[in-house]
């Protein structure tokens, strides 16, 4: 979940390095540090807090050099504080190293460490990688070798790079499991290191991914590639589509606010290529869709976290309404904990916006293992859930900075709604009339999410009449109980209000002892086959003398008698209504949290990749 930056070239590494850490603060922001490399010495300047303190901290005492790490922390080992902070050095001052993941056998190591004589300064897992190489490089093992021992000794997925003083026209990076990756760019004359592509776009669009249990020695004009036994890989470069510019924050005052409006457009890239309106045809180029393998498939297991299992709430009343394949929905940290049934006639659909997190990937691979085929919905290009799938749908939006997902949650409702209409084809559940029906709506989806969002100065009044609420309760039904989920995600984790998202229906069976005028609810009532459900809701909800605030069909004005605040949606094919009913949601919560005067792209505790079990 940390974010890693490297540099090696002509130029002073640490303006280059701090700026790579600001494109990667979403991946953690409770201390900083950057290490660089001048005249045989390695000169450290790391601080807790976020980028801006070390950035000050840098102004005052520049240091100079052109080889460098840094790191940016999101704590697992260890509080916020100087000296936890990255990169962490052995006692000569000639090793440092920055680290993203958790090494689990930590005590053990450091036990045995502290036995042979060294003396630690931190509380991190951290500062053992640095031991370790220090002991294998007393031992007299060349650089590479040092890290190559060092590595096979701790256990659990990480990802280091590692700067030696005594080598200075190298950095060692290597990547053990599904920590966060490690991405190397390639420059004129120079090269980097990061742990997600937004460090690099301003630089290079060429890039090397590296897989779980590689190594790689990245001088100034190269990279050469290793297993962890030392034996030479080949080197794959692969070209990233992304622009630079699509990683700013242009004038928005939050990227969450950005990504919020980028919604329609990100919605028309996800279609493209992919939607014949003229013929209904749709193609997955890269899911590798056989025919007859559809037709003996017998069970579609998703699995993702956060956000993106809420897509898969969705996706499953999608493609058993259309493909009737029989799906079912498991939140990723549990899925391989669960003893899943599984096998050759299944698929193990995973979601994820970064392509890098830890428990989706064990879930994809203990699908793997159990003989599954496996597809994934990701979107950063490259990633290792992109690599290890037998078939993937790339969400083609472009990268999301806010730790708060929004373009990245519409983008795959899409992809599951294509998925599910062209495996309802394939099995023969629709016709080529049908296929084409249901796929004209889509050309509509971007416009009627633009209607929408041109309702923004209302949803923020609204939130400018709740943003001292202290509680709600998030209420849908059907295909729109995974938008209740979702918005009290939102909710809760940018403005730190308590929100629960629960299935409407269920609402008697507890939750509704907790209703009272202190107690806003937010209903989800679009006109869809659960409307006279939801109806039946808000009445009761009301008559407790709870706030009302509906998400509703544009001139509903049932529903409008009955609630305190509307956020009006276009009247949509129910199957697609998800796409546009969590954006009055999104917007509520992202002006709440702005108003409350919070950091919306980097709430507390929280980090945009989770490459940490």
């Amino acid at each position: 979940m940390c974010g890693i930056v490297g540099y090696i070239g002509p130029k002073e590494a640490a303006p280059l390095l701090l700026n790579g850490l600001k494109r990667l603060e979403y991946r953690g922001y409770d201390s900083a540090g950057i290490a660089v490399l001048h005249d045989g010495r390695i000169q450290v300047r790391r601080k807790a807090g976020k980028l801006s303190v070390l950035a000050e901290l840098v102004q005052q005492a520049p240091p100079r050099g052109t080889v460098g790490i840094g790191h940016t922390r999101w704590a697992t080992h260890g509080e916020p504080t100087d000296y936890n902070a990255h990169p962490h050095t052995n006692p000569q001052g000639t090793l440092a190293v920055v680290h993203n993941g958790i090494v689990e056998n930590f005590l053990a190591l450091r036990e045995e460490l502290a036995e042979e004589g060294v003396e630690f300064r931190s509380d991190t897992d951290t500062e053992v990688i640095v031991h370790l190489i220090d002991r294998f490089l007393a031992a007299g093992h060349p650089f590479e070798e040092a890290v190559r021992q060092a590595l096979k000794l701790i256990e659990g997925s990480n990802a280091v790079v590692v700067l030696y003083a005594r080598e200075p026209d190298k950095l060692v990076t290597a990547r053990l499991g599904n920590a966060g990756g490690i991405v190397i760019g390639y420059g004129e004359d120079e090269m980097f290191v990061a742990s997600d592509l937004p460090a690099l776009l301003e630089h290079t669009r060429q890039v090397t991914f590296l897989e779980p249990g590689q190594m790689a020695v990245v001088t100034q004009h190269a990279v050469q590639l290793y297993d962890l036994e030392g034996r030479p890989l080949p080197v794959q470069v692969t070209t990233v589509p992304w622009d630079p510019a699509s990683a700013e924050k242009g004038p928005y005052r939050h990227f969450m606010l950005k990504e919020i409006h980028e919604q329609p457009a990100a919605l028309q890239a996800t279609m493209a290529g992919r939607v014949n309106f003229r013929t209904g045809e749709i193609t997955f180029t890269h899911l590798n869709l056989d025919p007859d393998f559809v037709q003996r498939l017998k069970k579609i297991h998703m699995t993702a976290c956060g956000t993106a299992y809420h897509t898969t709430l969705v996706g499953k009343v999608l493609v058993e309404r259309l493909a009737r394949i029989p799906v079912e929905t498991m939140i990723a940290s549990e899925f391989r904990y669960a003893d899943p049934i599984v096998d050759e006639d299944m698929v193990v659909l995973a979601v994820s916006q970064s392509g890098e997190t830890a428990d989706t990937l064990a879930a994809m691979y203990e699908g793997k293992q159990r003989g599954a085929t496996l597809w994934a919905i990701v979107n950063v290009i490259g990633s290792q859930a992109m690599r290890i799938a037998d078939g993937y749908i790339s969400m083609q939006v472009g990268p999301e900075i806010s730790v708060a997902s929004t373009k990245a949650y519409t983008a795959p409702l899409v992809d599951l709604y294509m998925l599910a209409v062209q495996l309802a084809y394939l099995r023969g559940r629709i016709s080529a009339q049908e296929r084409w029906e249901l796929v004209q709506p889509l050309q509509r989806l971007p416009g009627w999410v633009e209607q929408v969002l041109a309702q923004e100065e209302a949803i923020q009044q609204a939130a400018r009449k709740y943003m001292k609420m202290t509680n709600t309760l998030y209420l849908g039904r059907g295909i729109h109980m995974a938008t209740a989920y979702e918005g009290a995600l939102k909710l809760k984790e940018i403005s730190y209000i308590h929100a629960e998202g629960y299935p409407a229906g269920e609402m008697k069976h507890g939750p509704i002892a907790l209703l009272d005028e202190d107690m806003p609810v937010v209903a989800i009532v679009p006109r869809d086959p659960w409307y006279e459900k939801m109806i039946s809701q808000v009445e009761q909800a009301k008559a407790r003398g709870a706030p009302v605030i509906a998400v509703a069909t544009q001139g509903d004005e049932r529903i409008a008698a009955l609630a305190d605040e509307v956020f009006w949606i276009p009247d949509v094919p129910w199957m697609l209504s998800p796409v546009v009913a969590v954006v009055p949601l999104q917007l509520f919560a992202y002006h709440i949290a702005a108003l409350r005067g919070l950091d919306v792209d980097q709430p507390r505790n929280l980090a945009k990749s989770v490459t940490v079990e």
